[in-house]
């Protein structure tokens, strides 16, 4: 199959422009990754890795009596 209108010997290169994103979307996602994981580990303050201990001791005396 031949194209009257070409001539021969020549070739012809379409570039379609949607060569690929080079990794752009991969790097932003791994990204946002480490953003998610260093907000919940400072939301709970180290507890993911068990290394927080907190001891809470509440001893509150009630109001005095009058009269």
């Amino acid at each position: 199959m031949t194209d009257p209108d070409r001539e021969r010997g020549t070739t012809t290169i379409i570039e379609t422009g949607d060569g690929g994103g080079g990794g752009g979307g991969a790097v932003i996602g791994v990204i946002l990754v480490i953003v998610v994981l260093a907000i919940l580990f400072y939301l709970f303050g180290g507890q993911l890795l068990g290394t927080k201990h907190t001891n809470i001791n509440v001893n509150v005396s009630g109001p005095a009596k009058s009269g």
